[in-house]
């Protein structure tokens, strides 16, 4: 930190105010001066510092506990800056997933000299993206450098969607805190790579799979989405890892039909300290004191949204494990609830 304690700022949804410009400008002089700023975007919230300053970006893996092998997203303003950090000249479809921009989308790219090794996790490619968030925009474009953030959590933690979740994690960490309100999206952006023939997802997020197929007409998912990174492959973006967004207590997934996944909880719950994370409809027909709702279950959007809330939310009950229920399949933002969920519990599934 170069502050002797954090500074905890609250700006309005649009940052638009001349009181929210004051209050960024003073975040963007810390960014410039080195230290770090979490900041809100539409996925979760960020913490971040000077891409291009090799000390800060170290700075960010100290806070987090975070191994340097784990490559950061650098955030821009704008689709124009892209040319300045990555190679683009002939990069098949990276005009189609500009023209989503700002989105939840992180696109990655062989990275230019510019782009420090500390930011890239040790690669010659760069992940970027340009948030939807306005408070995020105006932050980067005041700080005059892109911003290095990965989400604003200890390591391995539940990412952050809140600022009280922010400051659970990060106060004394950041030097500065901006409270946006909550995020709206609750899961991280996608990220796919154009480095490979055809484009590759290697994290689903809220522009989805079938989206980009849609886009780009061929794209693999890595089989890191639902599995874990083979012995000595390399973690080429954020939220690779073996174990990720896990709450304190051990979480199990449990899938296959909705009767059989509540005759197992009802089972479990007779003899364990257990918590349940289920759809609005099955609620009533758990028999556990500590029932936790991820919304409809034909609104897979909200229980994305809610999903690390609701993992967060375990660590204040007392139980000793959480059984949480997977979607019935993997399309859409289904996908990224799976791959979030299976790190979580690190690949501890339950086929009823």
């Amino acid at each position: 930190m170069i502050l002797e304690k954090t500074q905890i700022i609250k700006v309005s949804k649009n940052a638009d105010t001349a009181e929210d410009i004051e209050k960024l400008k003073f975040a963007s002089d810390v960014i410039k001066r080195g230290g770090l700023c979490v900041f809100p975007t539409e996925t979760v919230y960020g913490l971040g510092a000077d891409a291009l300053n090799e000390k800060a970006v170290k700075s960010i893996y100290e806070a987090k506990g975070r191994p340097q092998n784990n490559p950061l997203i650098i955030h821009l303003s704008d689709v124009c800056q892209i040319e300045k950090y990555c190679y683009t000249k002939g990069v098949t479809g990276l005009d189609k997933l500009t023209n989503l921009m700002p989105a939840p989308l992180t696109v990655i790219l062989k990275a230019k000299e510019n782009v420090p090794k500390a930011t890239t996790g040790g690669l010659d490619t760069v992940a970027f993206r340009i948030p939807q968030n306005a408070c995020a925009r105006k932050l980067i474009e005041l700080s005059e450098t892109p911003i290095a953030a990965p989400s604003a959590n200890l390591s391995g933690k539940p990412s952050p969607t809140c600022v009280k979740d922010v400051i659970e994690d990060m106060y004394s960490r950041a030097d500065v805190i901006i409270d946006g309100g909550d995020c709206e999206i609750g899961i991280e952006s996608t990220i796919i790579t154009l480095c490979e023939e055809p484009p590759v997802l290697l994290r689903p997020g809220k522009i989805s799979y079938e989206k980009l197929c849609e886009l780009l007409s061929d794209v693999h998912v890595s089989h890191a989405v639902l599995d874990s990174l083979k012995p000595g492959e390399k973690i080429l973006s954020p939220g690779m890892a073996y174990k990720h967004y896990a709450p304190d207590k051990p979480v199990v997934l449990l899938r296959g039909k909705t009767d059989k996944k509540i005759k197992y909880v009802n089972e479990k719950a007779l003899c364990e300290k257990i918590a349940v994370i289920c759809y609005e409809s099955d609620r009533d027909k758990i028999k556990c004191k500590d029932t936790l709702c991820a919304g409809n279950k034909d609104d897979n959007e909200a229980y994305a949204a809610k999903i690390f809330s609701l993992l967060r939310q375990t660590n204040t009950l007392n139980i000793d494990k959480v059984y949480a229920f997977l979607p019935k399949d993997t399309s859409g933002i289904s996908l990224a609830i799976y791959n979030r969920l299976m790190r979580a519990s690190a690949f501890n599934v339950i086929d009823l």
